[in-house]
């Protein structure tokens, strides 16, 4: 008698982390779910940390490494706001943040000192990147763009912040004043000095923004040297800075100071 023999499909084995890594045609996107058999949002903190520490150093070593765990360390910090997520960020990235900083072309104009800028960095931030916008980042590329971007925007911010062009409207800063004149001494030559200061002393609200105008732009004294000078009409040198762009804000506006100073 023949029989005709009919193989049953067996139940394929269940798929490990040890068992996908051994096969590599299984996608990595599997692997990417499983770190030692929990998800990465259930790491622990401490080794999250120690595997971007890891994979970080094979980066720098121009090995193969893997972001995914940088990236898991950004969304504790910037979606859950996790405060020991975002104090592990802070010290992991503050030396790139601070290479950032010093290769900036006006960070040497600044007057400020690198670690001033790695903490307003990080700062614009965590305040830009709210939880709702993380989704807008799908990369740790993406996010270190953007950090970079935020890194040399405040080193520009405190140096336009500490120019007299901050006040001018921006019609009057043309190439064609480059060659002879700065665009304020420009601007200046065409109204009397005593008039306009005695114009800006009226558009001022308080003591505090005159002593911040005459020691920006009387004394040119930075907003850290302001601070060390005037400290207790302030509570960090943050605020000075505050002070200043305001002040600098209100006067951009002010139709009567445009036309005083424009040509």
């Amino acid at each position: 008698m023949i029989t005709q023999h009919i193989d049953t499909p067996t139940r394929p084995a269940p798929i490990t982390a040890d068992s996908a890594a051994a096969r590599p045609r299984v996608g990595r996107e599997i692997v990417a779910a499983m770190s030692g058999g929990a998800p990465l949002a259930e790491m622990d903190l401490t080794a999250l940390v120690r595997r971007c520490a890891t994979e970080s150093e094979r980066f720098y070593r121009g090995q193969q490494h893997d972001t995914r765990y940088s990236y898991e360390l950004f969304r504790r910090a910037l979606v859950t706001r996790d405060e020991a997520a975002w104090e592990q960020l802070y010290l992991h990235y503050s030396g790139l943040v601070e290479g950032w900083i010093r290769r900036s072309g006006a960070f040497t104009s600044s007057g400020e000192s690198s670690e001033y800028f790695v903490v307003g960095a990080f700062t614009k931030f965590w305040r830009a990147l709210s939880p709702e916008r993380f989704a807008a980042f799908p990369s740790l590329a993406s996010l270190l763009q953007y950090l970079q971007l935020c890194a040399t925007s405040v080193v520009i911010d405190s140096v336009r912040a500490q120019s007299w062009s901050e006040m001018l409207p921006e019609e009057t800063i043309t190439p064609s004043h480059a060659p002879h004149y700065a665009p304020d001494e420009e601007a200046m030559s065409r109204v009397d000095r005593e008039e306009f200061w005695h114009f800006i002393d009226g558009q001022l609200n308080s003591e505090v923004e005159r002593v911040v105008v005459y020691c920006s732009f009387v004394l040119s004294l930075t907003p850290r040297a302001i601070y060390a000078k005037r400290g207790e009409l302030f509570s960090s040198v943050n605020d000075v800075y505050n002070v200043k762009r305001n002040v600098l804000g209100r006067l951009s506006r002010n139709q009567q100071l445009r036309a005083m100073i424009t040509p």
